[in-house]
């Protein structure tokens, strides 16, 4: 199951058991936008709790209202941040530097070593 539409963002649920979320090349993530991806994650999941790899590969930027949302309980179980860039490093330890994350969340340059720590851990839950 995949959608996106003509949102800066889009859903893919992975034959491994895990949603990935991807970001439109060049986004500065907003607090609005993260409270959308918060929402439609939680629709996408239909109730579920599920992993979560987040590609930030082509992420600009993170807001502070932006990194205030994703300190909130969503559906995610944990979720592995996977970026390439120094950027993408700097981006992902100040936000799990500074902002308490609400479930084991990890940043990745390698993408098998993500999907194994996120599969690891038996995958979907109910709420």
């Amino acid at each position: 199951m995949t959608e996106a539409g003509n949102s800066p963002m889009s859903f893919e649920m992975d034959d491994a058991g895990f949603v990935r979320l991807s970001w439109a090349h060049e986004s500065t993530i907003t607090g609005e936008m993260a409270r959308e991806a918060v929402t439609r994650l939680a629709v996408f999941c239909d109730g579920r709790c599920l992993p979560m790899l987040v590609n930030m590969t082509t992420t600009k930027a993170l807001t502070r209202p932006a990194r205030v949302v994703f300190t909130e309980k969503t559906s995610a179980t944990r979720i592995a941040l996977l970026g390439k860039s120094a950027v993408d490093r700097v981006i992902a330890n100040f936000m799990l530097g500074v902002s308490g994350v609400p479930v084991p969340t990890r940043f990745f340059t390698d993408e098998p070593l993500a999907i194994a720590w996120l599969t690891e851990s038996g995958g979907a839950r109910e709420p």
